[in-house]
């Protein structure tokens, strides 16, 4: 029951996916909406369960926001290991170069993520069907962002269509392929919630550090700001709806 309602999840974050391919030549409302619904996810779906898995303080303060800060750190060490910034006339749009790699292992992230929201679903699914039916809702809600940040983030940092396309299935295929895991082990949760603090941390810097201000480099306009908030206004609601 649980790799087939994981299915709609599949399908949801394809949908995703295929929206952000559509509308490209809005790119800077793409951008938008990826960045606030980025934020969302962070701030009101990804630290809560992180902090709530992982309750314990390492001198003072929770440890799963030491592993947020680590995130961001992190994907901002990484990007400037990669990237090799450069301020020539010649640089990309932003004015600087953008590397690859960096959108590959944000988009990794994401099916990681996406992994676990299938092991979620398989394990509410052991505890009860109408639990299993409450987890397997909550994430087939959010998937369309999912589907919707992985191509974005892919596409952004400069790899080829092709390449994005495929980091969309991963992340398509991640929650049916966690839901059938669990018939085999479970991951403890205190683990889970470490992860989800530090992927947190990466999020958040690629939104507030990478995307939005890529959003307003050119178009600095009203419509790409409300484009943010409704993006974090649609993960308000399905928290508020799973809830």
């Amino acid at each position: 029951m649980a790799v087939f309602v994981a299915l709609g999840a599949f399908l949801m974050t394809l949908v995703g996916g295929w929206t952000a391919q559509r509308v490209t030549d809005r790119r800077h409302l793409v951008l938008g909406l990826a960045g606030g619904l980025m934020l969302g996810v962070v701030g009101l779906d990804l630290l809560p369960e992180a902090l709530e898995a992982l309750g314990d303080d390492v001198f003072g303060v929770p440890a799963a926001l030491l592993l947020f800060v680590g995130g961001f750190l992190a994907a901002h060490v990484l990007e400037h290991l990669l990237a090799h910034r450069q301020a020539a006339h010649g640089a990309e749009e932003d004015g600087h170069a953008r590397a690859p790699e960096v959108g590959l292992t944000a988009a990794s992230a994401m099916v990681g993520h996406s992994l676990m929201d299938g092991m979620a679903i398989g394990a509410a699914f052991q505890i009860g069907g109408g639990m299993g039916l409450a987890v397997a809702l909550a994430v087939i809600a959010h998937d369309f962002a999912d589907g919707f940040n992985t191509y974005t983030i892919t596409s952004l940092y400069g790899n080829a269509r092709r390449k994005a396309v495929m980091m969309l299935f991963a992340d398509a295929f991640a929650p049916v392929v966690g839901a059938a895991s669990t018939l085999l082990f479970t991951i403890p949760e205190q683990l889970l919630g470490g992860y989800l603090g530090f992927f947190g941390g990466v999020l958040l810097y690629l939104a507030a550090a990478e995307i939005l201000p890529e959003a307003h480099h050119e178009h600095p306009a009203r419509s790409t700001l409300l484009c943010t908030a409704l993006g974090a206004g649609f993960i308000w609601l399905v928290v508020g709806l799973a809830g």
